[in-house]
C-alpha cells in the first residue's frame, strides 16, 4: 500500500506546488486567518472527506475513513504566515504588504492536502481512520494547537505525526529525535521607573538606561552561572527602548526578550533568578520596576516509540544517510501540546538548497523552499501512517 501511495503523490506533486504558491501569495497572520481555512475545508469536502470548520476558532479537521477498521492516527499541518515584507522576488511573491509565508506553512498546508487526496484514493484499502488537523495561529502564543485540543481535534486519536520543512537541512535530509526536538519558548518584559533629569546633572537623577544596561548584562550571566551547563538554556534580549534628546537623562527604560529551555526545573530557576536579578539591581540604584513572564509554549518532546516506528519505516524507502538523529533546536513550536496529550513524533524535513540560493534562514524576508521537500515530507508523514495503522507493508 506504501508504494501505491508514494506513486499517486508523486503524480500529484504538481498540484502540491501550485496549491503552495497559491497560499503563498496570500499569507494571512496568526488570528487573522479567514480565506485560507476556507480553502482548505473546501479543497477536503471536495475530496468527499467529513470536515469540521471553525475548530477551535479558526481550525479546520478533516477525517478519513477507511473501509476496514483500525486505529486513528492523526496528521498536523499549520497554516499562519508572518508579520514580514517579502523579498524574495518570485513570481508567487506574496500580494499582502508586509505579510509573508515565511517559515514553510505554506508548504506544510499544501503537502497535508494532497497527501490527504492520495489516502482519499485508498480508502477501501485503508484500515482504521486519518485525521487531518490544519490548525491555525502556530507563529504566536498561545497559539491555535490548544484551542483546537479543547475544540475535540484529538478525541478518539491513538496517535499523531507532524513535520517541519527545514531550511538549515538540505533537500533529502530529514532529522529527528526520540525525545527532546524543540525547547520551551517564554517572552518576559522589564519596565524600569528612574527619574530623568538633565544629562549635566547626574547626581540628581536615576538614569534608567544605566539600570537598564546592568539589568540586561546581569541576565545574560544567569545561564552561564547558574544553570548545570548539561541542560539546555537561553537567555536573550531582544530590545530596549530607553532615552529620548542626546542631553537628557532618561527616567524609563523597557527591556524585552525570550527564555528558551527543556525543563521545567531549570524554566523555574531561571524566573526566579531573573527577578531577583531585577530588584536587587533596582534597589541598588534607586529605581522601581515591573516584571513580567510568559510562558509560551511547552519543550517539544517526542515519543520514542512513535520516533522508532517513524524512522524504521523511513528507512524502508529513504537513503540510510539522509536519515539523522540530530541535536535538539532552541525554537518552540506548539505541536508540543498534542505530544502531551497523545503518543507521536515530530520531525525536520531538510528544505534549504544552496545551489538554488534557498540559504535563508526562517522568518527573514528571503525565505524560501525547496519545492521538492514537500512531496518528501507527504511521504515520509503517509508512511509513518500507514504502518502506524498497520497498513504500511501491504501493497
Amino acid at each position: 500500500m506504501q508504494e501505491s501511495l508514494f506513486k499517486k503523490l508523486e503524480s500529484l506533486y504538481p498540484e502540491m506546488v501550485e496549491l503552495r504558491r497559491d497560499f503563498h501569495a496570500e499569507p494571512e497572520l496568526a488570528f487573522e486567518e479567514e480565506v485560507t481555512p476556507r480553502k482548505i475545508a473546501s479543497y477536503l469536502q471536495n475530496l468527499g472527506i467529513d470536515v469540521r470548520t471553525q475548530v477551535g476558532g479558526r481550525g479546520v479537521v478533516g477525517t478519513i475513513k477507511g473501509k476496514k477498521p483500525g486505529k486513528t492516527v492523526a496528521l498536523r499541518a499549520d497554516f499562519d504566515a508572518l508579520p514580514i515584507q517579502e523579498e524574495t522576488g518570485l513570481p508567487f511573491a506574496s500580494k499582502i504588504p508586509g505579510k509573508m509565508h515565511a517559515c514553510g506553512h505554506d508548504g506544510h498546508t499544501a503537502t497535508l492536502l494532497v497527501l490527504a487526496k492520495a489516502l482519499v484514493a485508498m480508502r477501501d484499502e485503508l484500515e482504521g481512520t486519518v485525521v487531518l488537523i490544519h490548525q491555525f495561529a502556530e507563529e504566536f502564543a498561545p497559539g491555535g494547537a490548544i484551542a483546537m485540543i479543547e475544540d475535540g481535534c484529538l478525541d478518539g486519536v491513538d496517535a499523531i505525526f507532524g513535520t517541519h520543512l527545514w531550511s538549515p537541512l538540505p533537500y533529502g535530509e530529514v532529522g529527528y529525535s526520540y525525545d527532546r526536538l524543540m525547547a520551551a519558548s517564554d517572552r518576559f518584559e522589564v519596565n524600569i521607573q528612574g527619574k530623568g533629569g538633565h544629562g549635566a546633572l547626574p547626581h540628581e537623577t536615576v538614569d534608567a538606561v544605566m539600570v537598564g544596561s546592568s539589568i540586561a548584562l546581569m541576565l545574560q550571566q544567569l545561564v552561564s552561572r547558574n544553570v548545570n551547563p548539561l541542560e539546555p538554556a537561553v537567555v536573550t534580549i531582544a530590545s530596549f527602548h530607553a532615552g529620548g534628546a542626546f542631553n537628557v537623562i532618561s527616567d524609563t527604560a523597557k527591556l524585552e526578550g525570550t527564555v528558551r529551555t527543556f525543563s521545567e526545573s531549570v524554566q523555574d530557576q531561571l524566573i526566579a533568578r531573573m527577578e531577583e536579578t531585577i530588584k536587587g539591581v533596582c534597589e541598588a540604584s534607586g529605581a522601581t520596576y515591573s516584571f513580567t513572564y510568559a510562558k509560551g509554549y511547552p519543550a517539544v518532546v517526542n515519543n520514542s516509540k512513535m520516533t522508532e516506528l517513524l524512522m524504521e519505516t523511513a528507512a524502508s524507502f529513504h537513503p540510510a544517510e539522509k536519515l539523522h538523529e540530530i541535536e535538539p533546536v532552541m525554537g518552540g513550536e506548539d505541536f508540543s501540546y498534542y505530544l502531551q496529550r497523545v503518543p507521536g513524533a515530530f520531525f525536520f524535513t531538510g528544505a534549504g538548497n544552496e545551489e538554488k540560493g534557498i540559504v535563508y534562514p526562517h522568518h527573514h524576508p528571503k525565505f524560501d523552499i525547496d519545492e521538492r521537500a514537500m512531496l518528501v515530507a507527504a511521504k515520509h508523514l503517509g508512511a509513518a501512517a500507514l504502518s502506524f495503522l498497520g497498513t504500511g507493508d501491504k501493497k
